[in-house]
């Protein structure tokens, strides 16, 4: 890890990034090489936010942010920069699509080309922490109060009252004015569009059933599948480089599930691969579920008529009291809700904060 940054005045960071996720990280990094003194605030007991892999059998599956593709300039800068290697999402053979009777498709219209990096998309982010000096992010600390006055600003959780010169809210916007308190609070504006921004996944269970071999390649299928009988509505093949590890994932709407607990969601994500793919999908090695709408750092628990229209807003371009900046995927002009997204939005708020710093 590099040891570049300096201290404010009075040992105080210059900026406290709130969310260690792929915008939080990108930010922490940019001002890190811009010379500033940062500290990364981190809810979870883990990084990368939305960007969450498991290694299975020397491989990686996404249980979060999975792709990138071929016109997402700052994701292919990076992985590139940051020697990541990567492979093509398996695409070849027929797709299945189910409106009450499983069909076969000529071809396979649901997936388009789309890059995988073959540690999981989380390594994206663990590759940019390991660019920061230590002790720059404190994991199991979620932010309960900012402060902001002429002074500065100060950040609080349940062990650490930092105070700095900004702060970069890397978490979604309706988390954060849900779940932190804000002294002098939100603008009425900001408060209102953020609590009608959708959070990217927040509704969606995602999960994933990992197999001995990818038999569906065999029957010339390409794991591609549309069901409009659900719950779970798209399927696709998550296998790694290679065809190893085997997986298929698939997406669901929280809302439409008959049961919520994750071994519940995983029987009926095996019953409907069965469904869809026959006998051979019945019995996963391992299958892994992910209920992005459970979790308590990604969903709010008040999201009553959020939606997309919001996201990129003109709010959240714009310092709120002149200290605290928006860098989640939902605050992208570009690319919202994708990792390009979070990225570009991280490199943003660090450009403004850089900037005010100078």
């Amino acid at each position: 890890m590099t040891s570049n940054a300096r201290r404010s005045r009075a040992g105080r960071s210059e900026a406290v990034v709130v969310g260690a996720g792929a915008g939080g990280l990108a930010a922490a990094t940019a001002l890190v090489d811009a010379g500033c003194a940062v500290t990364v605030l981190e809810a979870r007991d883990r990084i990368g936010g939305r960007a969450h892999s498991v290694t299975i059998d020397g491989g990686a599956i996404d249980l979060g942010a999975t792709w990138f593709w071929a016109n997402e300039p700052l994701v292919a800068s990076l992985v590139g920069h940051l020697e990541l290697p990567t492979f093509e999402q398996h695409l070849v053979g027929d797709a299945l699509f189910d409106a009450g009777v499983v069909q076969r498709l000529d071809g396979n219209p649901v997936d388009a080309p789309a890059t995988r990096v073959a540690a999981g998309a989380q390594s994206l982010v663990e590759a940019l922490a390991d660019r920061l000096p230590d002790g720059t992010i404190r994991l199991g600390r979620p932010v309960h109060t900012i402060v902001a006055d002429a002074d500065g600003v100060r950040v609080c959780t349940p062990t650490d009252e930092i105070a700095a010169d900004h702060v970069v809210v890397a978490v979604p916007p309706p988390l954060a004015a849900e779940s932190i308190h804000f002294v002098p609070d939100l603008p009425g504006d900001v408060r209102r569009t953020a609590e009608r921004t959708a959070v990217w996944m927040g509704g969606m269970v995602k999960a994933v059933a990992v197999y001995d071999a990818p038999f569906w390649r065999d029957r010339g299928l390409s794991g591609a599948a549309i069901s409009h009988v659900g719950p779970f509505r798209e399927f696709h093949d998550h296998s790694g480089p290679d065809g190893r590890p085997a997986a298929i994932f698939g997406f669901a709407p929280a809302v439409g599930l008959p049961v919520h607990d994750d071994d519940g969601i995983a029987a009926a994500f095996r019953t409907q691969l069965t469904t869809l793919f026959g006998r051979d999908a019945a019995h996963p090695t391992m299958t892994r579920v992910a209920n992005w709408s459970a979790e308590q750092y990604t969903q709010p628990t008040a999201a009553v008529g959020a939606g997309t229209g919001t996201y990129g807003h003109a709010v959240f371009h714009r310092p709120v009291h002149e200290r605290i900046h928006w860098a989640s995927t939902e605050t992208a002009p570009a690319f919202a809700g994708h990792l390009e997204g979070a990225l570009g939005s991280g490199l943003r708020a660090a450009a403004a904060v850089a900037e005010s710093a100078r």
